[in-house]
């Protein structure tokens, strides 16, 4: 254990170093889904932020001055969002993490921006987001834009021509189905676009649907908890199409919903799993997490929270808690720091800059295994 405290705190950007310490607390919010359908997505975020906060007040904190997380349920709503994002400014935190649903984000951001805080999205990867020029919104996750094309690029690399696709009207599935759609080559077609509800529990109308069109593959763009649904009532179904997934649905609950069986085979693009990073950093903070807590988080979107926390730290560090000199920090001064999911950089718009994308496929085992470039 005492190899481990060290190591999680060489990962805080060693954070002992000597400066003049404050009085007070330096207060950071986090806005996530403790509880909702992405419920399994905020749990992980609010573990993995105590943990970097629980040992970087060891190591001294920020400049001498102990950091305080502050928790807000957003409930995987918008509207619990604005909730929560009020509740945070009251809180008089200079900087928020998250949240993980692009929807859930967009519902918070006028709040954030007009009490001029900043905020840092972790799984909210919607265009739209970065498009409405709010300079102290950032994102530790990409956009769509660039995972749509990799999704056109898989589906013609595994040959498919005849392509459905199934969206759930959500600002990030609709806007991924979209760019998706954009980029299908001449050599295929879009035979099929349309959306499901979520949160239903029976979706064989519109598996029927699909079926109907002949399809040599679905691509789902929608969250996880609808994508297992979904797997698993294609196996009652006795149908067996390939189904392909965006990021959202990288999420071991998914095999849990679907059942081992009826997951096997599911694919999906994704920035790579907390276990198939490739850096020490990401190693030692994932030996520190399983000791902790017994497991591995669910996904990769909770560890990008991880990441949104360092690179707040860093900013605090060199300019200290002033929301406008943190989103100055992170637009002009922060360039390939070293993260737990790999540099981080932000551009003009607050976007993470960098290509994390790359394709998975659900084993017999129900675990979730790297596919060869």
């Amino acid at each position: 254990m005492k190899h481990l405290k060290i190591g999680i705190t060489a990962i805080i950007l060693m954070l002992s170093l000597t400066a003049a310490a404050f009085a007070g607390t330096v207060r950071i919010g986090l806005m996530a889904p403790i509880t909702g359908a992405f419920a399994s997505e905020g749990q992980d975020m609010r573990k993995i932020l105590e943990l970097m906060a629980e040992e970087l007040n060891k190591a001294g904190g920020i400049n001498g001055i102990q950091v305080e997380l502050v928790v807000e349920d957003d409930g995987s709503t918008p509207r619990s969002a604005a909730t929560a994002a009020s509740r945070l400014v009251a809180a008089g935190v200079p900087a928020v993490i998250g949240t993980y649903g692009s929807a859930v984000t967009q519902g918070s951001q006028d709040i954030y921006d007009e009490a001029g805080i900043v905020q840092i999205a972790t799984g909210s990867t919607a265009i739209r987001l970065t498009a409405t020029g709010k300079k102290r919104f950032f994102r530790t996750c990409p956009r769509d834009d660039e995972q749509g094309r990799v999704a056109a690029e898989t589906l013609r690399k595994q040959g498919f021509k005849k392509i459905a696709i199934l969206h759930d009207n959500s600002a990030y599935a609709k806007g991924l189905a979209d760019e998706a759609k954009q980029h299908i080559g001449k050599d295929a077609a879009v035979i099929f676009f349309d959306a499901l509800t979520p949160g239903e529990r029976d979706y064989s109308a519109i598996l029927t649907k699909i079926k109907g069109a002949a399809p040599d593959v679905i691509l789902f763009t929608g969250y996880y908890p609808e994508a297992g649904l979904l797997l698993r009532q294609m196996s009652g179904m006795k149908w067996s199409v390939p189904m392909v997934g965006g990021d959202a649905t990288n999420n071991t609950d998914l095999v849990k919903i679907a059942g081992t069986e009826a997951a096997k085979g599911y694919r999906f693009i994704s920035p790579p799993m907390p276990s198939d990073i490739d850096s020490p950093m990401a190693k030692i903070f994932l030996v520190a997490y399983t000791a902790k807590y017994g497991d591995m988080p669910n996904s990769i979107w909770s560890v990008m929270a991880a990441d949104a926390f360092n690179v707040l730290v860093a900013a605090i560090k060199a300019r200290g808690a002033d929301s406008a000199a943190i989103a100055d920090y992170l637009h002009t001064s922060l360039k390939d720091m070293y993260c737990l999911t790999g540099k981080i950089s932000f551009d003009e718009k607050g976007d993470r800059i960098g290509d994390l994308y790359r394709l998975y496929e659900v084993d017999e085992q129900g675990k979730f295994v790297l596919q060869p470039r």
